[in-house]
């Protein structure tokens, strides 16, 4: 359904990403991406169906789990004949790529077979399907782009910070499983930092080396070694140098969903009183009473280091990149003012 400029485009990005994983020029096994819009621009529709059509029963393709499932609340026919144009573009490889083989998920079982049974009935040859469990979480639910909280390997739709993030965060069962997907480390280290990791399940050593790995591999050293500092801003030992060092789109990353504020640039250049900040030109304590006593309970951080001048200014000199000022109250409690 998009264009021919949309589809090239998204075929670009799509191969600047999956050479991470492959190589693209290393002679007779390179990898190479082909686009099956080169085969089908100049296959009529009459074509198709006396050619490719005749092959497959319209019994044959009801049975399929895919075609079967969503029968029942309708299926128009460009979907139904999807399971053709996947089975002649295995047809259509084997042929003049010498693909004999074809990987998808569970759910491309029926649509892979297809192609196999084409190149069987229409040139005797043979071709072979291996689908593997489609990746889902420990509640059952699938590791995919439809759900929420999903993960891109692309840096604009998910960062280095936030792709560390959600490795770091996976739950025990799901790590042990995502572990053996996604590492390339043997069964006999996963195993030993599995040992390891039920020995102290709160170091998180699964979460962490899986995040390592998976982060390095699909971004960079760089971008893991940022991450991992980002990630230690937020739950380690960090100072406003460290805050210093990062770029508005780190920032607002690291705090995404912490209270924000926003507050008037004329406002901080000519300084407000500590107390009017937390609790009257924002809300991070109800009232300048609960303030006063957060200060004195040395609870509050100004970009990352203690402040507790109750006549204390807040003022340009505070604003990290420009921008933000960084309020923790207590010990893990994160409020982002945005001067603008």
């Amino acid at each position: 359904m998009l264009s021919e400029d949309v589809l090239n485009y998204n075929l670009s990005c799509q191969k600047k990403q999956l050479e991470k994983f492959l190589d693209f020029n290393c002679g007779e096994n390179s990898a190479e991406i082909v686009n099956n819009y080169d085969w089908f621009k100049d296959f009529s529709f009459l074509g198709f169906i006396r050619d490719v059509g005749k092959y497959i029963t319209v019994n044959y393709m009801m049975a399929k789990d895919s075609v079967k499932n969503r029968l029942e609340n309708g299926m128009s026919f460009t979907e139904f004949s999807y399971q053709l144009v996947q089975g002649y573009d295995f047809y259509y490889l084997w042929k003049n790529k010498g693909v004999k083989l074809q990987l998808g998920g569970s759910d491309q079982w029926g649509n892979i077979v297809t192609g196999t049974e084409l190149i069987r009935k229409k040139e005797g040859g043979e071709a072979f399907a291996i689908t593997t469990q489609l990746i889902k979480k420990a509640d059952g639910t699938k590791f995919g782009k439809s759900e929420n909280g999903n993960i891109w390997l692309d840096a604009k739709k998910t960062s280095p910070y936030k792709f560390y993030q959600f490795w770091l965060n996976a739950s025990d069962e799901d790590v042990k499983s995502w572990i053996r997907v996604f590492s390339l480390k043997n069964k006999n280290e996963i195993e030993a930092l599995e040992l390891e990791h039920d020995a102290a399940p709160h170091l998180r050593t699964l979460q962490k080396c899986l995040a390592d790995e998976i982060t390095e591999r699909v971004h960079s050293k760089q971008d893991l070694e940022q991450a991992i500092k980002s990630s230690e801003i937020l739950f380690g030992k960090a100072t406003k140098e460290n805050l210093e060092q990062l770029n508005e789109t780190e920032i607002l990353d690291i705090f995404d969903g912490v209270p924000t504020f926003k507050i008037a640039k004329d406002k901080i250049e000519n300084g407000v009183n500590i107390l009017d900040l937390l609790a009257v030109e924002t809300t991070i304590l109800s009232s300048k009473g609960d303030a006063k006593k957060m200060l004195q309970q040395n609870g509050i951080a100004i970009n990352m280091e203690k402040f507790s001048d109750l006549n204390g200014t807040i003022n340009a000199d505070f604003l990290v990149n420009q921008k933000f000022i960084i309020i923790k109250k207590g010990k893990k409690e994160f409020s982002l003012i945005v001067v603008d």
